[in-house]
């Protein structure tokens, strides 16, 4: 049967929802990250008083904006459209204030519930060779219910992005998924990191059919998912129940399947990168874009990869409004 990708009428809006977290950004050593006791390249959960105890340990003063996966991407969209909406959950407290501030500044409307917890944030130490090691401490985005959560929510959204980390609640993920069904909206889910795949294997195996349209991946993600090492037979692999099935692979550019076609997308620049923080987030922010617009597959996942390498030059998962402006010189 043609897989053919219908979005809502007259609909531009794309919401998402996941963790509301803010990001500190540090930018230390190896040896920083022995003494912290830091694998590189690994997110950790931790207390508040880990987190605190990095931070103080720090050489340097950190940078803060708004992160998660699936705010990255929305924050992205924002951006490009004014039409993104954001779900989640902070605490009454300054982080949370400034988070909420932070996305209405950008364009993304905050449909945040509150909590006495405070609001949850991540640390991300980037070394030299730009790769990035997380402590994160959930807070209050760990408090989000399914009562929360509802098609009313999503009643203007052609397209409704997931985050892989949402799995780890399934009854609120299970929930983000029929509202966003029952308001008509596609669903886009990131499968987030190898041990969300590993360990929800049989859960994301058992609703990808009945509710995911498009499914991104990188490349660890779909060998961990699919079992299958040979890059675009994993690709047809993720395809085989959904509309588009995305494979990021990087330095490498990325694979697109969509009507039974694949499609082999470059990158723009060298492949040299300041920091990877946010790169496979707003590579989903421009592909996404370009879907709500009705571009060309192709042309989608070039504007993802073009976003992708612009974060890749600064600091953190937030594109400076300088590289916006050549992004929308180039649509």
């Amino acid at each position: 049967m043609e897989k053919i990708l219908k979005l809502k009428k007259n609909s531009k809006v794309i919401a998402g929802i996941g963790s509301a977290l803010m990001d500190i950004l540090i930018q230390e050593s190896d040896q920083f990250l022995k003494e912290i006791d830091a694998e590189k390249g690994v997110m950790l959960l931790a207390d508040y008083e880990k987190i605190t105890s990095v931070l103080e340990k720090s050489s340097k003063p950190p940078s803060m904006a708004p992160g998660g996966s699936a705010c990255n991407t929305i924050m992205g969209i924002g951006k490009l459209s004014n039409n993104a909406i954001f779900v989640g959950k902070v605490g009454k407290d300054k982080l949370g204030y400034d988070l909420e501030s932070t996305l209405n500044r950008n364009n993304v409307t905050p449909l945040l519930s509150k909590s006495e917890t405070q609001t949850g944030r991540a640390v991300s130490i980037i070394t030299p060779d730009a790769q990035r090691s997380f402590f994160t401490f959930l807070g209050a985005a760990s408090e989000l219910t399914p009562d929360e959560i509802s098609p009313e929510k999503f009643k203007d959204a052609a397209i409704v992005h997931i985050e892989g980390y949402l799995v780890f609640n399934e009854e609120l993920f299970m929930k983000a998924l029929k509202s966003a069904k029952e308001a008509n909206a596609l669903i886009s889910l990131d499968l987030a990191s190898v041990s969300i795949v590993n360990e929800s294997k049989e859960l994301l195996k058992s609703v990808i059919p009945d509710y995911i349209d498009i499914l991104l991946a990188n490349e660890d993600e779909a060998k961990a998912f699919t079992g299958i090492y040979d890059e675009k037979e994993a690709l047809k692999n993720l395809s085989e129940d959904v509309k588009i099935a995305v494979l990021k692979l990087g330095k490498r550019g990325s694979l697109i399947s969509y009507n039974n076609q694949i499609y082999e997308i470059g990158i723009h620049g060298n492949g040299e990168a300041v920091d990877t923080t946010g790169a496979g987030d707003l590579w989903a922010a421009g592909f996404l874009y370009g879907l709500v617009k009705g571009l060309p597959i192709d042309i989608c996942g070039d504007l993802g990869a073009l976003c992708g390498y612009e974060v890749c030059q600064v600091i953190g998962a937030h594109i400076p409004d300088e590289g916006w402006e050549r992004i929308k010189a180039q649509i």
